[in-house]
């Protein structure tokens, strides 16, 4: 008895929160015994009576059992609600939100870019980054500095292999020092071996003669990719005067390096320092002797340009190469022309 008094108990809270169905299963036990208890039990209308204490007590346990699922149903709609048109039904908006705050993150970066007058590049690899996006989709290229040997080896080919590719307009203009001026050949020369006796990334060192020749190897260049790309308009100026800074400019941004190959600047198009480094290209690029590169139908080159195809175009452009020169003079200009190795690399 006690143990039946103690199940109880710990079944009251039970059926207190699920009275619809403890009501249920005791009318069910009831049911179940009515149906198992002998007919003499009624009398001589036991079998009717019983008939309907069971038709009756069914009906109230299926009652019970529908007000039942009523309930829960009304207790999981608001549960339903929440995951259908609550959370889930936020997450498009959630992630519109985050696709405008990754947006307005990037607009700020690009603001704060171009409110900056020049930023500093701290590395080859921020160098070289720079480059590549300057040279993407680009339309323009204006280039001063020294030889134009990396200008050879990566910038001039790239930017005309991205061109003919979308079959689109290029204007290059390249200012470098006058190869037919010994002096200032003499004196950039100088100028790097000053810096750094050791050889650069071509395994070459700076001498007057190496000067002189990587000069002509971009006037070589230019003529050669302009006979080869109709869409390509170069021009190429000389300067009896040299730099210590070399300026790549395109359509999107300028940079400026130096010898120091881990340090360079940049800055965005549309920015005053770009503008005004713009407008000094123009004008160091009208004081240069012009080379003239409209010539280039006259002195057809071939994809491998001849000791004669060389010198020919020198002297028909008035720059003639030296007498002193060979005929291995010549094919290292054709080479340096071609097959320029990066100085950076």
């Amino acid at each position: 008895m006690a143990r039946f008094m103690a199940a109880l108990k710990r079944s009251a809270p039970w059926a207190a929160r699920n009275a619809d169905g403890a009501i249920a299963l005791g009318l069910a036990i009831i049911v179940g015994v009515l149906g198992i208890m002998p007919d003499e039990i009624f009398g001589t209308q036991g079998d009717e009576i019983q008939r309907q204490l069971v038709t009756a007590a069914t009906l109230v346990i299926l009652a019970l059992v529908a007000t039942a699922l009523l309930r829960d149903r009304a207790r999981q709609a608001p549960v339903e609600k929440t995951i259908t048109s609550g959370a889930l039904a936020e997450l498009p908006v959630r992630l519109a939100r985050l696709e405008e705050i990754e947006t307005l993150a990037h607009s700020t970066r690009r603001a704060l870019d171009s409110l900056q007058l020049v930023r500093v590049l701290g590395s080859r690899q921020e160098i070289a980054q720079s480059h590549a996006e300057a040279r993407r989709d680009t339309t323009r290229w204006s280039f001063k500095g020294g030889t134009g040997t990396y200008l050879r080896a990566v910038t001039l080919p790239e930017c005309v292999a991205a061109a003919r590719k979308d079959k689109r307009h290029l204007r290059v203009s390249v200012e470098i020092i006058d190869p037919a001026n010994a002096e200032v050949c003499e004196t950039y020369a100088h100028y790097r071996r000053s810096l750094s006796d050791a050889p650069d990334g071509t395994g070459e060192t700076w001498t007057t003669d190496r000067a002189r020749k990587e000069s002509y190897a971009t006037i070589l260049a230019a003529f050669w990719h302009r006979q080869r790309y109709g869409l390509l308009d170069i021009e190429v100026g000389l300067s009896s005067t040299m730099t210590t800074f070399r300026w790549d400019l395109s359509s999107t941004r300028l940079i400026m390096t130096v010898e120091d190959p881990n340090m360079a600047m940049t800055a965005l198009a549309d920015t005053f320092y770009y503008e005004n480094c713009d407008t000094e290209l123009r004008l160091s690029m009208e004081q240069a002797r012009r080379v003239p590169l409209e010539m280039y139908k006259k002195v057809p080159l071939g994809d491998e340009p001849t000791i004669e195809e060389v010198q020919e175009l020198f002297e028909r452009i008035g720059t003639p190469l030296p007498r002193s020169y060979n005929g291995r003079d010549v094919v290292d200009i054709a080479r340096k022309a071609l097959r320029a190795l990066d100085p950076y690399a």
